[in-house]
């Protein structure tokens, strides 16, 4: 089963304290405890200098002070609760502080062996004699160069143990308001981090389903703000892709309607014998122009997708431009005598090398003066300048035909996109033309611009970088 980031909050946060508790209760513990040892050991020894300097700097006196000598350890015992033995160098008890339990006469070697041979002692050592743990010091007494006797102190481990306890109860006290203070600060945290998300989450479910107008919950944390914008910009450009999506199905399936049921009706009117023998021409000739405008939008959908999934490949290098001009003009002398119109083409110099893909570029020309030939009047004049400026070479495309409004020169880049003025004169245009023209253009790092005024005429210009 997934856990939800709640849970997985809640569930970090609970090990966390577990953990913590765990720890205070036994590493912290011991680890206290050992300090305190370490610090009582230091004391025993020094009180055990203490006396030997004091009350027993030879074991020989020991006799002749024994009844002043006990009672001086039994008051320093009721005093610092430190059990004190002084034995002789055989491992004799001489004389034991404790009135209750008294050990005197026993001999500690009969018991340990090694217990008088160390520095210092702890756990239950000599647990035959004492009736609990003790830390034990044991400090020698020197008569000459030889070890006569010795001093033991001893201090009951329970008390260190209930000193270590009063330890970490306090720091588990402490430990509990801060991990109370702790709850709060997760709890804001979660509200400031796990609410925002599902919020952005729900939103987007609903994006998912097509609601794009769910405006997204506003959020005061910045990065939740900026990863809101950055959600809700992607829901916008999915509403405009999917419009853009029925737009496109709508103009392909428009545009292939209406040359589809021509040829079907002009060819089931000649397999039926509908049209006279002498009229068959006409009607086919009209089914080919519209198997011709079919041919057309099929390839420049193929074209246009091709530069979407692939990316358009350009074969650059350097070709004159005044040459791709005139052979793309001269492609246009049929139709333009039909109609009157002149092409005036003027160029800065005889021959001018530019830096791009030729074929790619004529099929620009051929879109801009395909445009201008088709909504120019009779007897006009079409112009094509070339000219250069700082390293580049700038083209101009102008007629005087009947412009473009100003409300739709931005839309003329879009997709199948015709002008209401241009619908009547544009018979065989697929709306697509200048859609790859810009592509093309792009492709090159360059940019296409067009100056157009209703009833006056239009002018597309282009630059490309002059070749080295």
């Amino acid at each position: 089963m997934k856990l939800s980031i709640k849970q997985k909050f809640f569930a970090v946060y609970i090990l966390l304290l577990l953990f913590c508790f765990l720890i205070l209760n036994s590493y912290g513990q011991n680890a206290v405890y050992r300090q305190l040892a370490a610090k009582e050991e230091t004391k025993l020894y020094e009180e055990a200098a203490l006396i030997v300097k004091d009350y027993v700097p030879n074991m020989n006196q020991i006799s002749e002070n024994r009844s002043s000598l006990q009672k001086y350890l039994s008051s320093l015992e009721n005093l610092t609760d430190m059990r004190i033995w002084l034995v002789d160098s055989s491992g004799e008890i001489l004389l034991d502080s404790s009135q209750d339990s008294s050990c005197q006469g026993e001999n500690i070697n009969q018991y340990d062996d090694t217990f008088l041979s160390n520095q210092s002692a702890s756990g239950d050592t000599l647990k035959e004699l004492l009736k609990e743990n003790m830390i034990s010091v044991i400090y020698p007494v020197a008569d000459s160069l030889d070890t006569s006797g010795y001093i033991v102190l001893m201090s009951p481990e329970t008390i260190l143990r209930q000193e270590s306890f009063q330890y970490i109860e306090s720091l588990l006290v402490c430990f509990s308001i801060l991990f109370a203070a702790g709850s709060l600060l997760f709890l804001y945290l979660f509200r400031q981090t796990a609410h925002p998300v599902k919020a952005i989450t729900k939103t987007t479910m609903q994006y998912a389903d097509g609601h794009f107008e769910v405006p997204m919950p506003k959020n005061s944390t910045t990065e939740f703000a900026e990863l809101a914008t950055a959600i809700q910009y992607l829901a916008e450009r999915m509403n405009g892709l999917n419009q853009y999506q029925k737009n496109f199905i709508a103009n392909v399936s428009h545009d292939f309607r209406s040359p589809l049921t021509s040829i079907k009706g002009y060819a089931q009117a000649l397999a039926d014998g509908t049209i006279p023998y002498e009229m068959q021409k006409k009607y086919l000739d009209i089914i080919i122009f519209e198997t011709e405008r079919l041919t057309k939008l099929t390839s420049s959908l193929l074209t246009l997708n091709q530069m979407e999934q692939n990316g358009m490949v350009l074969e650059r290098a350097p070709f004159d431009i005044n040459a791709a001009i005139r052979s793309t003009a001269a492609a246009f002398e049929q139709i333009c005598s039909k109609k009157k119109i002149s092409l005036e083409l003027t160029f800065s110099r005889p021959a001018l090398l530019v830096d791009g893909d030729v074929s790619k570029i004529q099929q620009v020309l051929q879109n801009l003066l395909d445009n201008a030939v088709k909504f120019s009047p009779n007897d006009s004049v079409i112009e094509i300048q070339v000219t250069e400026q700082a390293k580049k070479v700038f083209i101009a495309v102008r007629d005087h035909g009947i412009g473009i409004p100003k409300d739709s020169i931005q839309k003329i880049w879009t997709r199948f996109y015709k002008t209401d003025i241009s619908r009547g004169k544009d018979k065989t245009g697929t709306g697509l033309g200048l859609s790859i023209t810009r592509e093309i253009i792009s492709a090159h790092g360059e940019n296409i611009n067009v100056i157009s005024t209703e009833g006056v005429g239009t002018e597309f210009i282009f630059c490309l970088p002059i070749a080295d």
